[in-house]
């Protein structure tokens, strides 16, 4: 049997309310992600999908559980093969494009012709060429974006972790880079886990799809994609589609609370 690329094992995370009482927001919470599958996680606002993340990225620690890639505990250890890309940009603004590329090959201690070059391949990738000396206020918010996910893909992860990536962009830029992130993962070959409040964005890109409970954040349903790839944005209207994203969404609005 192939050991999966990433694995969490009953993860269990509560935070302190300023009451003083204890809120379970991740409760025994396991999930297996093969390698290179795209997994994208829904689940009702709040329910622990980004707490999740955080704590599979080490930067958080769980209370219980184990995080295993490719077998080996990684639990609480930040980095340790792992990409991540947050819903907000979080570029260094005293920084240009390349050089926010560059931060992570600094941090590896990477020799500066070989991260310069590594960051303008990526650059180039996410179709940013002739950007690379523009700070971040010189940028569009999807631009922006794109160098946040050139950051992440540069130190070359084992798995990519995708935190609402796309949700501060508007339809169309979103749409767009929808495209280019398969662009890339196809190009690239990685492992993602991708966290995502749209059903559409979910089965337009995803292999596979988990449906979290409200939080407590648990496993409530999984999902296969079946379409083949690569996808299209045609395929978004064809009737296999919106059947599929009517049958994600009758078992998500079960555990929406307005």
């Amino acid at each position: 049997m192939q050991i999966p690329k990433l694995e969490v094992r009953h993860v269990s995370k509560s935070f302190r309310r300023p009451n003083g009482e204890w809120m379970p927001v991740v409760q025994e919470l396991s999930l297996a992600v093969a390698n290179l599958e795209f997994l994208a996680l829904l689940g009702p606002s709040g329910c622990g999908k980004s707490t999740l993340l955080r704590i599979i990225d080490g930067l958080i620690p769980c209370d219980s559980g184990t995080i295993l890639l490719d077998g080996r505990d990684i639990t609480g250890m930040p980095g340790q093969g792992r990409g991540m890309v947050f819903q907000t940009f979080d570029l260094f603004p005293w920084r240009t494009a390349v050089g926010n590329v560059e931060f992570g090959l600094e941090v590896k201690r990477i020799p500066r012709a070989e991260r310069r070059e590594i960051s303008r391949h990526y650059i180039d990738l996410v179709g940013l060429t002739g950007f690379e000396d523009s700070f971040p206020h010189q940028l569009s918010g999807g631009m922006q974006q794109r160098i946040g996910i050139a950051r992440a893909f540069a130190i070359r992860p084992e798995v990519l972790l995708m935190d609402e990536p796309f949700g501060a962009l508007d339809v169309q830029t979103r749409d767009i880079l929808q495209d280019e992130l398969l662009h890339i993962w196809e190009q690239e070959q990685k492992t993602v886990l991708f966290v995502t409040h749209g059903i559409e964005e979910a089965i337009y890109l995803a292999d596979r799809v988990i449906v979290f409970t409200p939080r407590p954040a648990r496993v409530e349903r999984e999902i296969r994609v079946p379409f083949p790839r690569p996808r299209r944005e045609e395929m978004k209207t064809a009737p296999e589609f919106l059947e599929l994203r009517r049958e994600i969404w009758d078992v998500l609005k079960k555990g929406i609370r307005i």
